[in-house]
């Protein structure tokens, strides 16, 4: 019976032991228990920066088939990453990536003419887009949009634009209320026509360019209002100019 119970007291300690290594040293180091590294912050790098960074903590990588689009960032610049920028993985774990798109999404372009500056920032942000330069001329309506522009063209409501474009607007000041007389502008040059109109309070509006023998190249032949009518601050003035044949 003695040698029985050594042998028993023998067999609980080995397995009381081998519980001990399996628990602390085996799953430990099967399972990499303890190892975890802390995800890199991806964001603004390149694909190819992000990717050697990845590496070096020894994660996997994954390319998000979705894609957005910032103006700000290149080319397949890192928009976003699952996990997220200083989380602890273990080591191995697969981080998801999306990439900045190579070209932008086509917008079409609102209607914002007539509507308060206020509300425009949001109607632009909400689309996507962005408010660049504001023009005050003098115009009877208080910081009321007048005109929308792209790249110093007038976009109309339904032109395609891409996303994360300026759009420059005109606006009034609030002024426009004061009556005044059109100046003569028959004969003057196009650029000192446009600068006493500016000068009068008024605004460029519509020119046309019509062929002439009798007038130099590049004079105004006619206005529309003609000199002297009575307008409001603001008003458009359309001018047609002699045609350079040459």
């Amino acid at each position: 019976m003695k040698k029985i119970l050594i042998n028993l007291l023998a067999i609980i300690g080995i397995s009381i032991l081998l519980g001990y290594l399996f628990l602390k040293i085996y799953l430990p180091m099967y399972t990499n228990h303890g190892e975890s590294v802390s995800v890199p912050d991806l964001s603004g790098y390149t694909y190819d920066e992000g990717v050697d960074m990845l590496d070096r903590a020894g994660l996997h990588y994954e390319v998000s088939l979705d894609s957005g689009f910032n103006t700000d960032l290149k080319t397949f610049a890192i928009l976003k990453q699952i996990p997220e920028a200083n989380s602890q993985v273990k080591t191995g774990k697969t981080v998801y990536i999306t990439l900045n798109a190579k070209n932008p999404p086509m917008l079409k372009m609102p209607n914002l003419v007539n509507t308060h500056l206020k509300n425009v920032q949001d109607i632009l942000a909400n689309m996507g887009l962005e408010r660049g330069d504001i023009v005050y001329v003098p115009d009877i309506a208080t910081n009321v949009v007048l005109e929308q522009k792209y790249r110093g063209v007038d976009v109309s409501e339904g032109f395609e634009i891409p996303k994360g474009a300026r759009i420059d607007l005109v606006v009034g000041d609030g002024l426009g209320n004061q009556i005044l007389a059109v100046p003569n502008l028959k004969g003057m040059d196009e650029v000192d026509a446009e600068f006493l109109i500016l000068g009068s309070s008024l605004r460029v509006g519509n020119k046309y360019y019509l062929d002439t023998d009798s007038i130099a190249p590049g004079k105004v032949l006619r206005q529309a209002p003609s000199a002297s009518v009575q307008v409001k601050t603001g008003e458009l003035i359309d001018l047609w100019i002699a045609k350079d044949n040459l």
